[in-house]
């Protein structure tokens, strides 16, 4: 709950703050290294973006049950201002992002993630980005947190997170 209320106030109102700035575009959609308590010798990233959209006019952006239904601060859009504290794991050229948190992206079973490109600047300065390929991911029964696949870093932003 901590790290949700950091994100907030560093990211502010993501739709309204994307109306302000149209001509001078900042992204609000970054990695943040959290400190190391030194517990599991493993590095925490915040993973803070905007994503979803308003309701009004939405038909339906998430399949469940057999129908469409919106639900609040997934999916395409940059309406919300949310965050997530994850460990990243990597097999040769793959890339995987594993919530540590619990609830701080929602409290349903289901994640509906849109394509983003998250600016982040490493341990030697360099200017990356983090990209995560749009996808439904899914709480896992046991942990009950979320796995995003097919992260990789790049030069520039591969997605245009709008």
């Amino acid at each position: 709950m901590t790290l949700t209320l950091l994100a907030v106030l560093l990211l502010g109102a993501c739709e309204k703050e994307n109306k302000l700035t149209a001509t001078h575009k900042q992204t609000r959609n970054r990695v943040i290294t959290l400190p190391d308590n030194g517990k599991t010798g493993n590095t925490t990233l915040l993973l803070a973006i905007c994503i979803g959209h308003d309701g009004n006019g939405c038909n339906g952006c998430v399949w469940e049950d057999g129908k469409l239904y919106h639900i609040n601060c997934m999916g395409e859009g940059n309406y919300c201002a949310t965050a997530t504290a994850v460990q990243l794991q990597q097999a040769g050229s793959t890339i995987n992002a594993t919530t540590t948190d619990t609830f701080d992206l929602t409290s349903e079973n289901f994640f509906l993630m849109p394509d983003r490109s998250l600016e982040y600047v490493d341990e030697k300065e360099n200017h990356l980005y983090l990209n995560i390929p749009g996808q439904m991911v899914y709480r896992d029964n046991t942990t009950l947190q979320f796995t995003f696949t097919g992260l990789y870093f790049s030069q520039t932003a591969a997605y245009n997170n709008d």
